[in-house]
């Protein structure tokens, strides 16, 4: 996912408030009461190999690239690309709110010779501070630590995993150096909502990691660990204008919502799989249209729920399990008051007037409407 940095500043006297992990004692590693593995060992992950390399083989099997299925205008569906890190073998994988944000499916492909493909959920996130937090259907995978952003120092080497650019044959890995603790960055993001970030869809985040390990687009969601492979840090964002500037999430800002994600998730709802828009007396005029109530279906997920039972582009949704739709907003409410394998009457008018009751078995939908 492509962001572009518009603004930096320095933030004075800002500290860390979210919760943070207990940790072990000096060169211990251990889970904590979520199943998340940290330590605080400061020794080198192998004296006798070259310390990044070191560290790449440690943090590399846990690293993921996540990639969002997106509806665009007309229907038409594009791809987005980012990184993601697993922090429990059960498949709890962290990564940016806005590489998932919008999404109509989200798919993780682990950094295995075969590239092991999983579908994947949210199940927590905080985009205010640019997390999310999913769920694949996985046992016994590699994981990351977490270490603690608040020791870090200025100077400290660091380096950063990802999925560069959408490159083909692997993970990018970068290093670098901490460059400092108190920059308040803004996010040109068009991907996140007018209501979330204003009519220039800008986010801000304060006291982010800047780093001059190179973080570019698809970075995003990668981890930033220190020389004895903890992450420090969430990979959020570079600056197009200038070299050698990029930016990190502090880990200790978000350890407490990747925690309580996992110990109350949220809860699956049913989807249908389509994008829809509101009939207007202009849309209804545009695409003589039989009725003037209900959504009109801009397009359908391929392989979807919707587009599986046979709805189609150009399709007007009147009902949903036997309760009257006028608008999206009210068939996102009846959706969300279902769950996936649930199967659903659908009535449908199609383009020249004819009137179809379709039964839909729902899917599980990825991204919540309204991300938390």
């Amino acid at each position: 996912m492509k962001r572009t940095m518009i603004a930096l500043g320095v933030v004075l006297a800002v500290s860390a408030t979210a919760c943070s992990v207990s940790l072990g004692d000096q060169g211990s590693s251990k889970s904590d009461a979520s199943g998340l593995s940290t330590t605080t060992s400061t020794e080198p992950l192998d004296p006798g190999r070259e310390p990044v390399a070191a560290v790449v083989d440690r943090v590399l099997p846990a690293v993921v690239n996540v990639t969002t299925d997106v509806y665009q205008g007309g229907g038409a569906e594009g791809q987005g690309v980012g990184t993601g890190f697993i922090v429990r073998a059960d498949g709890v994988i962290v990564t940016n709110c806005h590489v998932i944000e919008g999404g109509s499916r989200l798919t993780v492909f682990l950094s295995d010779k075969d590239r092991t493909e999983y579908e994947a959920h949210l199940i927590g996130a905080d985009c205010e501070n640019d997390l999310a937090v999913l769920d694949i259907d996985a046992q016994d995978l590699p994981t990351v630590s977490l270490g603690s952003s608040d020791g870090l120092a200025l100077g400290q080497r660091v380096v950063a995993l990802g999925y560069a650019l959408g490159l083909e044959g692997g993970p990018t890995v970068t290093s670098g150096i901490v460059s400092s603790l108190d920059r308040t960055i803004e996010a040109q993001d068009p991907g996140c909502s007018v209501e979330t970030c204003g009519q220039n869809q800008v986010r801000t985040y304060p006291s982010v990691i800047q780093t001059d390990a190179a973080i570019n687009p698809g970075n995003s969601g990668g981890p930033l660990v220190d020389m004895q492979g903890r992450v420090v840090g969430i990979n959020s964002a570079g600056n197009g204008q200038a070299e050698n500037i990029g930016f990190a999430i502090q880990i200790d800002f978000v350890k407490g919502t990747i925690e309580s994600s996992i110990d109350e998730p949220l809860a699956a709802t049913g989807y249908l799989g389509v994008q829809t828009q509101p009939i207007t007396a202009d849309l209804a005029f545009q695409e003589n249209l039989a009725v003037d109530s209900g959504v009109y279906v801009v397009g359908t997920l391929k392989d979807g729920p919707a587009s599986a039972a046979g709805i189609e582009q150009g399709d007007v949704i009147v009902s949903v399990d036997g309760r009257k739709v006028s608008d999206p907003t009210q068939l996102g409410d009846i959706l969300d008051g279902l769950a996936p394998g649930d199967r659903i009457p659908v009535e449908i008018v199609e383009p020249g007037g004819a009137r179809r009751m379709i039964d839909v078995t729902l899917d599980t939908r990825p991204v919540p409407i309204d991300i938390p």
